[in-house]
């Protein structure tokens, strides 16, 4: 047997050495961003001056006075408003979105955006490579040539690993900086209609005020990150009136700047819930504080309904690791509604009739932890009661998911779901 050299054995001894004081050395210059680990406690209720204080010193900034919104409702009202908006832009388009294909809608927008690019206006588009990854590159192309900047968010590569599971899941649109879309649809052909022709079910909302310069803002945190370029002139941030009587604030959450935002905002939410929380996601997996959230929410005798898609409308392996948490929730009283026309997509979070989130983040650990996200708090009586009924609307093509049900559930889908826990942190 060759006998290694002392020279070979020191030169390995040095390597392994520099590997392990690398390795640590980028564990301890990367921070560990704090989460909420600990149930809030007695919080002031939701419609108090104490809320309010506390929500925007814990969120960092107060809300914003003078917007208005509109709601959209599924791709038929979302996409003709958006392209609506991009065909009447003179100055600046920022575009941002999870995924973006099919030749319909998809098309519909890089003709869109290539069209405006074309006319002179400045338009920066930016798309998630993962989500984005169906779409025919010939639409890139074409909007690359057309003059649009073209930013493919992420594009995952051996050495950077965390790029697989680590996405922009935004959806916005900014015009000429007076004019902001955001809200749950993605950009493809599956939002196409609405669900009584097979278009999933979804909500979008349009902005007026000086929410939107927020809304650019969020924009512009993921544009400077992909490009190091700051877009600051007025073509991006004109000076912004009131054009409504509606308080409105952002909350990004990015999991590179250590922020949890949208998850300590829904868990403030819970806290000062004192008559209803009624929760509509596509994506529905609690984590231990969110259900502790719930569950303290029902002993306070608030009432918890939660929609979500039917069984055939998401994974079997996501579904059953869901539903493995729901006993706890299903026997404090909390109530569990499937809709079923079609694939429920929206994003919308209400409590007590008066405060009203809405965006891009659903209910899974992907929004809280690892995606980017974009939400707007709103706290007005009437925009709530119209969300209300619009949610109240979307429970009657729902079928409720009983106590009963859940503990008849086979073997193998127990299995299923306990195996698919065990990835819980990134589902």
């Amino acid at each position: 047997m060759k006998v290694p050299r002392p020279w070979t054995i020191g030169v390995g001894a040095i390597a392994v050495l520099a590997t392990i004081v690398s390795v640590l050395a980028i564990l301890n210059a990367v921070p560990v961003p704090k989460r909420v680990a600990e149930p809030v406690g007695e919080f002031p209720a939701i419609d108090s001056d104490e809320f309010r204080h506390l929500q925007s010193a814990l969120l960092g900034s107060a809300a914003t006075p003078g917007n208005r919104v509109d709601i959209l409702e599924n791709g038929e009202e979302i996409y003709a408003a958006k392209l609506e908006a991009i065909a009447q832009a003179t100055e600046s388009i920022t575009f941002e979105t999870f995924e973006f294909w099919g030749e319909e809608v998809g098309g519909a927008f890089a003709q869109a955006l290539a069209d405006a690019a074309e006319r002179g206006v400045a338009v920066h588009a930016i798309f998630d490579y993962v989500g984005s990854v169906q779409a025919d590159r010939d639409k890139y192309r074409q909007m690359e040539e057309a003059g649009v900047e073209v930013v493919r968010w992420r594009e995952p590569s051996w050495y950077q690993l965390s790029r697989f599971n680590s996405r922009t899941h935004r959806k916005l649109l900014v015009v000429d900086g007076s004019l902001g879309f955001t809200g749950g649809a993605n950009v493809g052909d599956a939002w196409q209609g609405n669900p009584e022709s097979g278009g999933y079910r979804d909500n979008h909302y349009r902005f007026e005020g000086p929410v939107v310069a927020q809304l650019q803002n969020a924009f512009l945190l993921n544009w400077l990150n992909a490009t190091g370029q700051l877009l600051v002139t007025t073509r991006y941030f004109p000076v912004l009136e009131a054009q409504g009587e509606l308080d409105a604030k952002v909350i990004n959450s990015s999991p590179r700047e250590g922020t949890h935002r949208i998850r300590m905002m829904l868990l403030l939410a819970m806290a000062g819930a004192r008559d209803h929380i009624r929760l509509a996601t596509p994506y529905f997996y609690p984590d231990e504080m969110i259900m502790e959230a719930l569950l303290e929410a029902r002993e306070r005798g608030v009432e918890v309904d939660l929609l979500l898609p039917a069984e055939v409308h998401y994974s079997t392996a996501f579904r059953e690791a869901s539903r493995n948490r729901w006993g706890p929730l299903l026997e404090s009283g909390v109530r569990i509604h499937e809709y079923q026309p079609t694939k429920y997509h929206a994003k919308l979070y209400l409590v007590d009739d008066k405060w009203v989130s809405i965006g891009s983040a659903n209910l899974d650990n992907h929004s809280f932890r690892l995606n980017d996200e974009t939400n707007v708090i709103l706290m007005n009586h009437d925009l709530a009661a119209t969300l209300t009924a619009q949610f109240d609307r979307d429970l009657e093509q729902a079928r409720a998911y009983e106590l009963d049900a859940w503990e008849k559930r086979s073997l193998p889908r127990r299995l299923l779901g306990w195996l698919t826990m065990t990835i819980g942190w990134h589902l």
